[in-house]
């Protein structure tokens, strides 16, 4: 069992963990310091942490949110556009079209939406949407726009730029989630944050390298081998503590050990939620991608996720809804419903 530890109420909730051989099985433990030193992962080349202590400036009245020692910015990367019933798996489309019209080709627009966090002497990005390597083609294919919003400048509307990065928390490696990890230079390509460590679980690294085929055309070696070649990957074993106020819990129904990020203060928590809850309509249990490898493990993870955030009030950072940045769930008499929807800067 995953678990993540409640200091607070001297405590620990527990997470079960899926995998195909065993409908719950034990694959580490959280670490309960604030060392942010020791994951309990497996260096792929470099395992030293690249803090930029007192080159971070320090958090000002003109941030996108506060919880803890972080500055948190909600960094818009762009919109891609994916098939609507492949979004939603077998809820029919006279029902989902009614939330998320679709275009002429059955698609539906999502967002691209990634978290960057200032404070205690780093500068944080959590995923880095598609980036800006794709060919037209595939650019065609996914409707992805990225002219006037992209990741450089979102980071610049913040007042960062990619080398003040010191850390990327990658919650998996497909390619709307891990493609600007990357960029082309004329000697080749390379990792657009060079100052950063690059942090992923070891096995969705396993099965970026050997994919099944259901998920070979969603992972693209060109966003995560250099990382590796320049020493700057780190493979995690687990669910772990990575900074201060920061940890991570992986669950495996969309892919193998997807990680979702939890950034805590002593009153508030924020959970990004990444590819377990895509959108706010996915709150609902039968609304489940036809993207997730094991829909039945993602049934059984969101029961659990949606419970431990109602009972402790979690609030929830929305990663691909179009509209949505943040938002609470309750349990209703109709089902699990994203409630209290609102921007980042209205952090409760």
């Amino acid at each position: 069992m995953d678990a993540w530890p409640d200091r607070r109420h001297g405590k620990t909730e527990a997470w079960p963990s899926f995998t195909p051989e065993s409908p719950n099985y034990a694959r580490g433990k959280w670490l309960d310091d604030n060392s942010g030193t020791d994951c309990g992962g497996r260096p792929t080349l470099a395992a030293d942490s690249r803090a930029l202590s007192g080159q971070i400036r320090q958090p000002g009245p003109g941030t996108m949110g506060k919880l803890g020692p972080y500055a948190l910015h909600a960094l818009e990367t762009g919109h891609l556009s994916l098939d609507g019933g492949a979004m939603f798996g077998i809820v029919p489309r006279t029902l989902w079209q009614r939330r998320l019209v679709p275009d002429e080709r059955g698609r539906v627009r999502l967002a691209m939406r990634c978290l960057l966090l200032e404070g205690a002497g780093r500068l944080i990005l959590i995923d880095n949407g598609v980036g800006d390597k794709l060919d037209a083609r595939f650019r065609d294919w996914f409707a992805i726009e990225g002219e006037e919003r992209n990741l450089d400048r979102a980071l610049a509307s913040a007042g960062f730029a990619p080398a003040d990065v010191t850390d990327v928390v990658l919650t998996h490696l497909h390619f709307d989630h891990a493609g600007g990890s990357t960029v082309r230079t004329p000697s080749g390509l390379a990792p657009r944050f060079a100052n950063a460590l690059y942090h992923v679980q070891h096995r969705q690294l396993a099965s970026a390298r050997k994919p099944n085929e259901r998920e070979a055309a969603s992972f693209l070696p060109e966003n995560f081998e250099p990382l590796a070649a320049a020493g700057q990957l780190r493979s995690l074993d687990g669910a772990c503590q990575l900074f201060e106020g920061i940890d991570t819990l992986t669950v495996d129904g969309h892919t193998d050990a997807q990680q979702l990020v939890r950034i805590r203060s002593e009153k508030n928590t924020l959970v990004f939620v990444a590819d377990l809850l895509p959108t706010v309509h996915h709150v609902s249990l039968p609304w489940i991608m036809a993207y997730d490898v094991r829909p039945l493990a993602t049934l059984r993870e969101k029961k659990s996720f949606l419970a431990e955030a109602a009972r402790h009030r979690y609030q929830l950072f929305f990663e691909h809804d179009p509209d949505v940045c943040v938002a609470s769930v309750a349990e209703t008499e109709r089902g699990w419903k994203a409630t209290d929807v609102r921007p980042l800067l209205e952090l409760r």
